[in-house]
């Protein structure tokens, strides 16, 4: 009977606090919303008296791109739910534009977010950390083919995540027959970020094909992707399937749906307009708003200089943690547009992709933490579903981020095992 009563009393609470809980989002979304459409005449205005001419926006209500599958542009862009929409100004980004090198007033001139600029030839490219084979001598390694490893970062993250935690515990062994190739993608970390660019999955794919591929001659490589990078990384796969021998997905934000347009699911199911968890409610606040994040932006990654500076006062540390430097390594303009065109757009074309490797025969690996709060561990049981033969792994007591940051070893076991299984 105490048992009885005690499960009804959990469970009481429970609905309580989710009532609560929708009520107050309920609530406050509403005022982000109509403080958003303030902020879209506020910033018409500014970028016309600091540009000469309005930026314009997404703030219509209806899509005018075209609405069929092949579309690269996500319908989120458009279709974000928000009773005050229609009060802004439109900005129509139908046609594909030439990329340009104009750093705009809302974004930080510093040199080492500019430093893209300073390529003399003018053609862009990414960053790229390259970490060598490491044969016992030349000779030793002659008839042997190097096996290439391309490392793809997640959301506001770079090459750096890469090299801070993977590279340094990769075995000596591995090391004498692989290469470590880790990508700045289009739009963060010391990569390209042009103002007028889209940032689909197309243009991150062409990118690291023009920087990666064809420069370093990748006739065959692994991939290992984690989070927003999965994404790009299954696109890139699967245009290059004949290539690639394996690839190791951490933390995929794969999202079905039949009910719906998949953009949308995916808006909803990763960022859902909710005040608790605080992780998700940062999500939904950077992802449903595009001019409130354009403030945020300018706040902290415009002035990322002076946060640095703060931050290194109150630690005592000249050395910052890797990622609360990578977090403000980007424009708005790249942070919005891969997060709608790539995240939520390119969820309708992870069928395909995924399809394409199923047939190829391509390994596939997957792995993922038990308390993820920013992708459902649902996404990773969902691959397995659409690829019966990919591996799962759903590791206990882990988060997005402690999947790999303090378990580097036993990853790089993993990953290793994989590499040496496919050799």
């Amino acid at each position: 009977m105490q048992k009885i009563s005690v499960n009804f009393s959990e469970k009481w609470l429970q609905i309580t606090s989710e009532i609560l809980i929708s009520s107050a989002s309920a609530v406050v979304f509403l005022f982000l919303d109509l403080l958003d459409a303030i902020f879209c005449v506020f910033f018409k205005l500014i970028d016309e008296f600091f540009e000469g001419e309005s930026s314009g926006c997404y703030c219509s209500i209806e899509n005018e791109e075209e609405s069929d599958c092949d579309n690269e542009l996500s319908n989120t862009l458009h279709k974000r739910r928000n009773l005050f929409r229609g009060i802004g100004f439109r900005r129509n980004f139908s046609s594909r534009r030439k990329l340009n090198e104009n750093v705009r007033w809302s974004d930080c001139s510093c040199e080492n977010c500019i430093s893209w600029m300073g390529n003399i030839a003018g053609e862009l490219k990414l960053h790229v950390v390259v970490k060598e084979i490491q044969p016992v001598n030349l000779e030793d390694f002659k008839c042997k083919k190097a096996e290439n490893i391309v490392f793809l970062h997640g959301f506001l993250s770079s090459s750096t995540f890469w090299t801070e935690t993977i590279f340094p515990y990769v075995s000596e062994d591995a090391m004498k027959k692989c290469r470590l190739l880790a990508v700045d993608l289009l739009g963060f970390g010391k990569s390209p970020k042009p103002n007028n660019c889209l940032y689909t999955v197309k243009d991150h794919v062409e990118m690291i094909e023009s920087s990666v591929i064809q420069p370093f001659e990748l006739h065959s490589f692994h991939i290992v992707a984690h989070s927003m990078g999965c994404v790009v990384a299954l696109a890139l796969a699967a245009k290059h399937s004949h290539s690639v021998r394996s690839i190791t997905l951490i933390a995929p934000p794969y999202v079905t749906s039949t009910k719906e347009d998949v953009s949308l699911t995916a808006l909803n199911k990763l960022a859902a307009r909710r005040l608790w968890p605080p992780l998700l409610f940062g999500s939904s606040f950077m992802s449903w708003y595009e001019h409130l994040g354009r403030c945020v932006c300018y706040i902290i990654c415009k002035n990322h200089r002076i946060w640095e500076g703060i931050l290194k006062l109150l630690t005592w540390n000249r050395n910052l943690h890797f990622m609360a430097i990578d977090l403000t390594r980007h424009t708005h303009q790249s942070a919005w547009h891969t997060m709608h065109n790539v995240i939520c757009g390119g969820a309708k074309f992870m069928d395909k992709y995924l399809e394409t490797l199923k047939i190829a025969k391509v390994k596939i690996n997957v792995i993922q933490g038990s308390r993820d709060q920013v992708v459902p561990v649902e996404c990773s049981k969902n691959v397995k579903m659409k690829v019966p033969n990919a591996e799962v792994k759903i590791v206990d007591n882990a988060d997005h981020t402690s999947i790999i940051i303090g378990r580097e070893k036993e990853l790089c076991n993993d990953l290793e095992k994989l590499w040496g299984s496919i050799c």
